[in-house]
């Protein structure tokens, strides 16, 4: 009985490890979703990942549109996807693909707020380059890197680090009993 709860308990950390992997993401960094930010660069420090959220923080002189790439090209907010404001938005990132978002405001858009994610796999590690259509971008292939940097290395050197404790805490516990 004990070796069946032990189980079980081994089980669901196995199941619950992946949900702390998701990051959430605050757009612009410590400067926010202001002017004089540059998005581009932000964007291509970060990799984002389904499950992973994007944190709007902003004053109320802004607010958050999500567009389609021709709107995020030419700065039409005449027809977006969604509208937010209110001085904190999150957005969830449910799916691979790119997302475009901009501020709405007129002027700040054509002066650089608006920033696109390309949003990978939940399992990747390398940010796929932005898409140059408005259709979404396909997965990207395999990582084939060796070391993954920065905050994806870290999470799958924690997951082999969980992966090695469960199996070897279940090796000793199966041996005692």
């Amino acid at each position: 009985m004990a070796m069946a709860t032990m189980t079980a308990a081994l089980l669901l950390l196995l199941l619950l490890a992946p949900a702390v992997y998701a990051v959430n993401h605050v757009v612009g960094g410590s400067s926010n979703w202001n002017q004089n930010v540059d998005y581009d660069t932000w964007a291509a420090g970060q990799t984002f990942a389904v499950g992973d959220t994007l944190q709007f923080t902003y004053d109320t002189s802004h607010s958050v549109d999500e567009v389609n790439k021709s709107g995020y090209d030419s700065c039409a907010t005449s027809n977006p996807i969604d509208s937010h404001s209110g001085g904190s938005t999150t957005i969830a990132l449910t799916a691979v693909g790119t997302r475009y978002f901009l501020c709405p405001t007129a002027g700040h858009c054509g002066q650089g707020m608006k920033v696109a994610v390309t949003v990978v796999a939940s399992n990747s590690t390398t940010p796929s380059p932005p898409s140059s259509s408005g259709s979404p971008s396909p997965p990207p292939p395999p990582s084939t890197a060796s070391s993954p940097s920065g905050v994806a290395g870290k999470f799958c050197s924690m997951n082999h680090l969980m992966v090695g404790l469960v199996l070897g805490f279940g090796t000793m516990f199966a041996l005692v009993v």
